[in-house]
């Protein structure tokens, strides 16, 4: 395999690249916090590990040139581990609002939704607008309950999470607009920018993790 020569699709790879290592230290950093709830960190450490599995994925599909059946293939898993992150995120979300048994009672549906998401991709290959929607459903109950949450004076951290769902509703926003481009020392096309402002919003989450903690 050759690296491709497009130089959008370039920093489309390295910036993916980056968000999978932000994810995985955002893994790191929440198993190393030292808290009772437990579920909630491993819930969170889930979620960020289907976006750093997505991100490599996705580096590999951007940077380096393939077969179409092999390109295909890579994109599969790709949806389905970014329906994962999503479904496992929205866990996380029902844990902070309703508490741990609704969050305990909500995964295995979360995750049938997940793998439902991922069938549909499969059966209508290049419809990637599905997960916007499902993203953006996720991301406005997520914005919803923190907003909540931070207005009851509930939930300590409230306030960054939801900023980092904000920032999170404006990535999603650059990612579904293809003409979305900037040229700083190297192109980005709407990808590369979404990937640099989701790095934002998921440190952002990190930061409103560790005070809810």
């Amino acid at each position: 395999m050759k690296f491709i020569n497009s130089p959008t699709e370039k920093t489309n790879a390295v910036t993916d690249l980056l968000l999978a290592l932000v994810a995985v230290a955002g893994i790191c950093y929440l198993q190393w916090l030292e808290s009772p709830e437990v579920w909630k960190i491993n819930i969170w450490s889930w979620a960020f590990a289907f976006i750093g599995l997505s991100g490599i994925l996705g580096a590999i599909a951007h940077g380096l040139e393939m077969t179409e059946v092999k390109h295909r293939q890579i994109w599969n898993l790709l949806n389905l581990g970014l329906g994962l992150a999503v479904s496992i995120f929205v866990i996380g979300v029902i844990y902070d609002l309703l508490g741990l048994a609704h969050s305990r009672k909500m995964l295995p549906w979360m995750v049938l939704i997940a793998v439902g998401f991922y069938l549909i991709t499969r059966l209508y290959t290049g419809i990637f607008f599905v997960f916007i929607v499902y993203e953006a459903l996720a991301l406005l109950f997520a914005l919803v309950a923190y907003s909540w949450l931070a207005l009851k004076g509930q939930l300590d951290g409230s306030v960054i999470m939801a900023l980092g769902i904000l920032i999170s509703i404006l990535a999603a926003g650059i990612q579904a607009n293809k003409k979305a481009f900037v040229k700083l020392i190297v192109e980005f096309d709407h990808n590369g920018i979404f990937h640099i402002v989701q790095i934002i919003g998921m440190l952002l989450l990190l930061a409103g993790l560790r005070e809810s903690l």
